[in-house]
Parts: structure tokens; C-alpha cells; sequence
């Protein structure tokens, strides 16, 4: 059996591949694929409307939120967040946490006056770490706090909710559905697509209706929360296939048990793994305990003269995608919800004979 580590584009779950595989050429007994009929139609107006309530049914969305269905995957929020929600004389708090947190801030330079980095990433002698709040160099009056949750390229994360004045922006990428989360607490949520929710170039943005009429004067229309949220995300034909998949994602979910059940789930599946990599000298992890992430785990080999052989023979096991980013190196494992337990145990067993026989 094949398990699927890789970053993004993610593995789907399976259920949903296979009913959507079912329903290609066939959709609804229409005779017609998803991707052919028109998105205003009222059967695929009504399943769009399906997955927005079953999104926030699995948030706990409040109302006075939007829920937009997007283009550009999350690296067009970059651009759209400063355009929609600050004005082009404000300044604007970035935490920079890795390679995402700093690509999103140099986006967000083209659009504001002043991008102020509150802190940054540290190393310590039980790795690297995102200092506390204390120390951060907060703006007063900023127009908001923007921050990674999750980092998927170093595996660093944190998982406590900044508590500041500003509107907080978090782009949950990797991170969307995968632990409860008190959406009030949040100005703008934003997720690419293709780690828990669908397939790439598709985004979703979760947004506080208040925050909605302060767009630049020159913020593309398509990227503009305001006309998206009136025009029921539809100002443009939307990804259609994308849409339905991520309906299908929620569903499956809802099936599951809710977003509990997956936060159970994962919170198993980094445990096991991390158990494996403290306690084997073969392997290590270069992040401080209290930031790991759990949605992806980077891991070193001893001798990393064997990196190559490690990922050939856990392709000959099935276990693929686990190469680490190239900026990084080693190896990397993410495990996001559609990854059973049973991949995650099959990598620890594999890890733990190939340490015992390379030793």
C-alpha cells in the first residue's frame, strides 16, 4: 500500500477520490461532469452553498464572518490581505516564523507603507524557536498581525493564539481542519487548498465583515473580499471542480466525527513519530519540543551520507514524498488529515529497521 508524505499538493482522502472518480462523467445522474454544467446553475449553486455551511458547521464560523471561495491557492493572499484590509499608508506587523511568514511580508511591502517584523525564528540549544509574545516588537495601531501557524518547510509552529489589538491575519495553509480553533479571535483566516482541503490553485478565505470595506482603491477586483463576499464568491467563474472537491472534503470530515476527531488523529500520528526520532540516535529533529509542528515533521539521518538510499527503499516500501525541502534537507513527513495512522506506524517501522541496519 502507498503512503503519500508529501507537502502539497497532499494526498486526498481516499473516499472522496473514489466518489469523485464515480462521479466524473456522471454528476447527480445529470449525464454531465461537475466541470461541465454552469456554475450558476441552481444544482451546483445549491452544492456550493452545501460546502460553505458545512465549513462552518466544522469551524464554528460566526456569522458575522464571509466565507470566500478563491482563486491563486495561499500565496495569492500575500497581495490580497494588505489590499483588502489596510490602507496604503498603514503599517502592518509581520511574525516571521520561516520561508512562508517571509515571502508573505515582502509581498505585503508592495502594498503598505511600513512592514514592521516583530521577531523572528531563534535558535536555543533544544532548537529553534519562536520567541514569546513578550518580546515582540508589536506596533500600536498597525493596521494588523499577520503570522504562519504552521511552517511547513522547517516543521515550526505555534500553537498558541497571539492575543493582540490589531486584527490577527493567519494564513492556516496546513493547518485549516486539522485542530479546533476559536475563529472569533481572528480578523482574516486564509488557506491554500491543497494540503486539507482540496486540490491546488484554490483557496479558501474566512474573513470579519467589518474588515470588508477598508480595500485599497486599486486592489484587483477579483481578489477583492467585499465584491467576492456579495457576489457569493462568483465575480468569476470560479474553479468549479476544485469547489465541489473541497465539498466532498467536508463532508467527509463531518463523517468522520468533525474536526475533533482529526485533531485526535494527528495529534497521534506526531506523537508516534517523534517518539521515533527522540528515541533513536539515528535520527533528529532540529526544532524546540514546544514549537514542533504536527502536521509536518523534518527529521535528519545520523549519517546523512545515506539520505539517498533512506528515500529509495521507502519508496520500495510504499512511503512516499518524504525528501525534505531544499532549503532544509534531510527528510520530511506530513501527515495532514487524510493520512491514516496506519502510514504513519508503516514509516516508523521502516525508519526503525533501517536505522538497526546501518547503524
Amino acid at each position: 500500500m502507498t503512503h503519500n508524505f508529501s507537502a502539497g499538493p497532499a494526498m486526498l482522502p481516499a473516499p472522496v477520490l473514489k466518489k469523485a472518480q464515480k462521479e466524473l462523467l456522471d454528476w447527480q445522474g445529470r449525464g454531465v461532469s461537475v466541470m461541465e454544467i454552469s456554475h450558476r446553475s441552481p444544482a451546483y449553486i445549491a452544492m456550493a452553498e452545501q460546502a460553505e455551511q458545512d465549513l462552518r458547521d466544522l469551524m464554528s464560523i460566526p456569522d458575522n464572518y464571509a466565507v470566500l471561495f478563491m482563486h491563486g491557492g495561499g500565496r495569492s493572499q500575500f497581495s490580497a490581505v494588505p489590499q483588502n484590509i489596510a490602507g496604503a499608508d498603514a503599517t502592518v506587523d509581520y511574525l516571521d516564523t520561516g520561508n512562508w511568514s517571509q515571502i508573505a511580508e515582502k509581498e505585503a511591502a508592495k502594498y503598505v507603507a511600513r512592514v514592521n517584523r516583530v521577531a523572528s525564528v531563534t535558535d536555543s540549544e533544544q532548537g529553534k524557536m519562536i520567541p514569546p509574545q513578550a518580546s515582540w516588537n508589536l506596533t500600536p495601531g498597525a493596521a494588523y498581525l499577520h503570522y504562519c501557524p504552521n511552517e511547513t518547510v522547517d516543521g515550526i509552529a505555534l500553537h498558541e493564539i497571539p492575543e493582540v489589538s490589531a486584527p490577527l491575519v493567519a494564513d492556516m495553509s496546513s493547518v485549516i481542519l486539522a485542530e479546533s480553533l476559536d475563529v472569533s479571535k481572528f480578523g482574516v483566516i486564509y488557506a491554500g487548498a491543497q494540503k486539507n482541503i482540496g486540490p491546488s490553485g484554490f483557496a479558501v478565505v474566512i474573513v470579519r465583515r467589518d474588515l470588508l470595506a477598508t480595500q485599497q482603491n486599486s486592489v484587483c477586483t477579483v481578489m477583492n473580499y467585499q465584491v467576492q463576499d456579495t457576489e457569493k464568491s462568483m465575480y468569476n467563474t470560479p474553479n468549479t471542480f476544485a469547489w465541489y472537491l473541497a465539498g466532498e472534503v467536508f463532508k467527509w470530515i463531518k463523517a468522520e466525527g468533525g474536526v475533533q476527531v482529526m485533531q485526535a488523529r494527528n495529534h497521534a500520528k506526531a506523537k508516534l513519530l517523534y517518539e521515533c526520532i527522540d528515541n533513536n540516535p539515528f535520527y533528529k529533529n532540529q526544532i524546540h519540543p514546544q514549537n514542533r509542528s504536527i502536521m509536518n515533521v523534518p527529521f535528519q539521518l545520523l549519517k546523512p551520507e545515506l539520505d539517498n538510499e533512506f528515500l529509495k527503499q521507502a519508496e520500495q516500501r510504499g512511503l512516499m514524498a518524504l525528501k525534505g525541502h531544499r532549503f532544509v534537507g534531510g527528510m520530511r513527513a506530513s501527515m495532514y488529515n487524510a493520512m491514516p495512522l496506519e502510514g504513519t506506524r508503516a514509516l516508523v517501522d521502516f525508519m526503525t529497521e533501517f536505522a538497526r541496519t546501518h547503524k
